[in-house]
Formats: C-alpha cells, sequence, structure tokens
C-alpha cells in the first residue's frame, strides 16, 4: 500500500475501496467456510481446497474467505454462500464429495440446496431450519 502524504491521498483510497467493495457486493460472489479448530477439525480445510478446485475448474470468479468458530461446532463445516441480491445462505456439515453439487446448484442454477440449509440471512432477518 503507497504512503499516504495527503488528504488527497487519502481521499482517493477512500474512493477506490468504496469503489471495489460497491462492485463486490452488487455484482459478486462470496464463499465464506468456518476455519476454526472446530471447523478444521471437521474437514473445513479440505471442504475449502474442493471449494476452490470446482471453482477453477468450472472458470467461477468468487471471492472465497475463511472465519474463525461461531459457535455452531456441530454444524461444522460450515460454509456461506453470498450472491448480490440475493439471501445469505448458510450449508452445514459440507464435506469435499457435497461441494460439485452445491456449486452446480447454487451458483450455476440458482437453486438453493434446502436439505443443506443451516440458515439464511434475508433482508427480512435471520431465520434457521428445525434441525439446529
Amino acid at each position: 500500500m503507497p504512503k499516504i502524504k495527503s488528504l488527497e491521498d487519502l481521499k482517493r483510497i477512500r474512493e477506490q475501496a468504496q469503489q471495489e467493495l460497491r462492485i463486490r457486493t452488487e455484482t459478486g460472489t462470496k464463499i465464506t467456510v468456518g476455519m476454526g479448530t472446530c471447523g478444521i477439525a471437521a474437514g473445513a480445510r479440505e471442504t475449502m481446497h474442493a471449494i476452490l478446485e470446482e471453482l477453477k475448474k468450472r472458470n467461477i470468479e468468487a471471492h472465497v474467505t475463511t472465519v474463525g468458530c461461531i459457535g455452531m461446532c456441530s454444524k461444522e463445516p460450515l460454509v456461506d454462500i453470498e450472491q448480490a441480491g440475493r439471501p445469505r445462505i448458510t450449508y452445514g456439515n459440507v464435506h469435499p464429495d457435497m461441494v460439485p453439487r452445491l456449486i452446480e446448484e447454487h451458483l450455476i442454477n440458482g437453486n438453493v440446496v434446502q436439505e443443506w440449509v443451516f440458515g439464511q440471512v434475508s433482508p427480512e432477518g435471520i431465520s434457521t431450519t428445525s434441525q439446529a
């Protein structure tokens, strides 16, 4: 990152960051994998690698990121998928062999894989399935 030498430099960096954020939120896909120790122990590292490989194989652009434990250890590996204008879907117990179907159904066909959904965040608020 370049050194900030003036208020104009700071404003320019701020505008660039805001534009990048706007592009990501309006048009992008973000996939988040829970990588706390509980997630890693449940196989999240392998799930994340499977996601990255499947995205590369299908030439799909998505921002893949990780988070620590969020307290739902029994549902690990957890995978969140966020797409512009759609609810954030949290899938539970996602293992590498499930990834091709998840990418095909959710990202390509636009259909949520309901039997794997643990929760979702929509404009109306947070909901969870009865499996919790």
